[in-house]
């Protein structure tokens, strides 16, 4: 009997010394890990989107024309205050990336990521075949310029480096554009502007956007830029699909579409 007991006793303190070694492990390695997020780090912080801050409107800025022949674009670009290459007048308080070369035509073909264009002509290469073309005015911090004389549409045929027919698109679509590429520094990573275009569709009742930021979802129903806070640096992903008044996948072109960008910090900082 006292031989029972006994053994019950060391299994007893064996299980709850486990427990002990268990429990001061996971507290050791939170503790590791927190002494890893630097300050300024953003890798421990929950993705958040807010509304883009208020911008110049434009509302005379037009594309009045496009052409593209032998591998050369023309766009006819219009307006009493919009100047392709002007920076756009709040870039200095925007607290988030600008173009040193300032105000541009975003020019998407297909689900590929935008050219940006700081000149009404330029040469451009598209292969042979048929093709979704968007091209829209731009603010110098990349913001979309969101009325219907701001951008075309068009499903082209290209043949030679040269759009041999074109049409207007017709069908609800929505086309991704930022973030894109490589973000350097303080000011251009701790907000970071999403943006995208629609196309023959209002977000609301009919459709919504879902956005998925490194795996987190946040729905969107009204159309204009966020910022983007509390993402790590490194490679993030953000996935946009527009879905249609039953919450599901919309049997539109080129959706969902999905990119991958990168965030640094500024090497002279410390």
């Amino acid at each position: 009997m006292k031989k029972t007991i006994l053994a019950l006793c060391v299994i007893s303190c064996g299980f709850f010394s486990c427990e002990h070694d268990a429990a001061a492990h996971k507290a050791e390695a939170a503790k590791k890990t927190m002494e890893a997020a630097k300050p300024g780090d953003t890798s421990m912080k929950a993705i958040k989107i807010t509304p883009f801050s208020k911008s110049p409107e434009f509302t005379d800025a037009a594309i009045k024309s496009m052409t593209f022949k032998n591998g050369k674009f023309n766009f006819g670009v219009d307006g009493s205050t919009y100047k392709l290459g002007d920076q756009t007048s709040d870039a200095a308080t925007k607290m988030c990336a600008n173009s040193d070369k300032g105000q541009h035509i975003h020019l998407i073909i297909d689900n590929e990521p935008y050219a940006a264009k700081y000149t009404a002509e330029f040469d451009y290469k598209i292969e042979d075949g048929e093709h979704y073309l968007l091209a829209f005015l731009s603010r110098s911090y990349h913001e979309s310029i969101k009325t219907k004389a701001a951008y075309t549409a068009k499903i082209i045929q290209v043949k030679e480096n040269s759009i041999a027919d074109e049409k207007n698109v017709t069908t609800p679509m929505m086309f991704y554009s930022r973030p894109k590429g490589t973000y350097v520094g303080k000011t251009a990573t701790e907000k970071v502007m999403l943006d995208f275009y629609m196309v023959n569709a209002e977000l609301g009742r009919n459709y919504k956007v879902k956005a998925e930021i490194n795996g987190t979802t946040h729905m969107l129903d009204t159309w204009q830029p966020y910022f983007i806070e509390g993402l790590p640096m490194g490679e993030n992903e953000v996935k946009l699909t527009l879905l249609d008044g039953k919450g599901e996948i919309a049997k539109v072109p080129l959706n969902p579409v999905s990119r991958k960008f990168t965030l640094k910090a500024d090497p002279t900082e410390g």
